[in-house]
Order: structure tokens, then sequence, then C-alpha cells
């Protein structure tokens, strides 16, 4: 097991370490954290200072007010807490999320398909067939880092970044697989748009749709199908709808 790091991220925040690899057992373990310092909020006076944590690939910082909180203790807490942390977590949410694969939502299908010598439905039926899992959010708010890209579908970065991504595009860059919840400059293979917002200020209590955690799947959509229900989330149709289940 990879030795565990215990940093300090000024007064307010330590940083637990698990590893510098970017592997789903990894996250597995950061993710065990984060549900046992949830748990523990109501039964741990060291725990009940913690005001958020935020996990990443291969670590989770936890922020904690100072004030009310014992830091060195919460410290040694964390590392106690993180060397049992198994990655025996509770499932995240699973989404089933629309796909539009329109050739003007796909301005690089053509480049993957050219790069990995394959068909264009072959590169659909790879994404479609995949689950993947949310690691992090990042770059911008709402913006999920998601595992579980097919190997075949690995893809290099664009050249040159482009200076607008549409809201919505469905991208994948090296092995990681990700939605552009705002127009942004951005250099992932577009290959496609879902009209499913992944970011809603009005959403007070969780404006990000997704969460690390959280299974994402693919399912295709025709223009049609994709305009009817951009309209319909607009007017305000429910992120529940495209809840495949509910977290175990």
């Amino acid at each position: 097991m990879t030795s565990l790091r215990l940093l300090p991220l000024g007064d307010a925040a330590w940083t637990v370490e698990f590893g510098s690899a970017i592997h789903p057992a990894t996250n597995a373990r950061v993710m065990g954290l984060a549900d046992q310092l949830a748990r523990g909020r109501a039964t741990d006076a060291l725990v009940a200072g913690v005001t958020d944590v935020v996990p990443t690939f291969r670590s989770l910082t936890v922020h904690f007010d100072p004030w009310t909180t014992n830091a060195g203790a919460l410290g040694q807490r964390l590392l106690a807490l993180a060397s049992g942390a198994d990655g025996v977590t509770a499932r995240g949410r699973q989404w089933r999320l629309p796909v539009c694969f329109d050739e003007d939502f796909a301005p690089d299908l053509a480049r993957v398909c050219e790069l990995k010598q394959l068909t264009r439905d072959a590169v659909i039926q790879q994404l479609l067939g995949a689950t993947f899992r949310v690691y992090m959010l990042g770059f911008q708010p709402g913006f999920p880092y998601m595992g579980g890209l097919p190997p075949g579908l690995a893809t290099p970065r664009l050249p040159s970044p482009r200076q607008k991504v549409p809201a919505q595009s469905v991208a994948i860059a090296l092995d990681m697989c990700s939605v552009y919840p705002w127009e942004s400059p951005g250099g992932w293979n577009l290959l496609g748009r879902t009209p499913v917002v992944l970011f809603d200020p009005a959403q007070t209590e969780q404006p990000a749709m997704l969460a690390a955690g959280d299974e994402v799947q693919w399912t295709a959509v025709d223009r049609a199908t994709h305009d009817r229900l951009a309209g319909d989330i607009a007017r305000g149709l429910p992120r529940e709808t495209f809840l495949k289940a509910q977290s175990a």
C-alpha cells in the first residue's frame, strides 16, 4: 500500500494523499475516507469541525473551522481513518444521459476515427458501451473528470485548443471523458452534445449535477430528441429524470 501523506493547506485545511497515480482503487480509498467523515460528523467531536471535503483523483482535502477544531489532532485522526479506508463506499448515483452525435455537435469525431482507425459507428458504440466514473470536478464549475474511457478510444488533446467550446459538449482526451458545462476555451476532442445542463446556480443545494463517485452511461438520441429535451430542461424538467438508479 502506498504510504499516506498528510499535507497542510493553510491553517484551515488538510490534504490526505493516497498515492501518486490515477487508479480506480486509489480513488475508491479517497471516497472511502470522504464517506467516513460524512458519517462521523454526528458522533466524532473532531470530525464535527469539518466544513467541507474536496475529493480528487488521488487525494482528499478536508476543510475545517480553525477556531473550534484542534488542527493537529484532526490531522492525526484523518491519517488513522485513511489507514482504514478500504475503498468500500456507498455507490454513487447512476446516470443515463442523452448525447447527440450530429456532425455539427461532433467536430472531432472524424479525427478520432482517423487516429484510431475506426469507423464512426465503432467509436460511438464504444462510447455508448462504457460506464464512466466521476473521479472529481475541476477546471470550471461542474466539469466532471470521468474515467472508464475504453483504451481503444484514448486520444491526445487537440494540437491547438479552441477559443470557444459550446456548452454541453461531450469530449474525450487521453483516457478521460467529460462534458463542458459552460462555453469556454478547451482542447478536448468534441464527439457530441448533451441537452442536459450540468451546472445550474438555481439548484442552490447542489449546483453541479454530477459528483465524485457517480457513474455515467451515454445513450444516443437524434437531433429532434436532443432539441425537445433541451426545451423541456429549460422549462424545468428535473435532473432526476436522468437517474438510472438511486444510490445503494
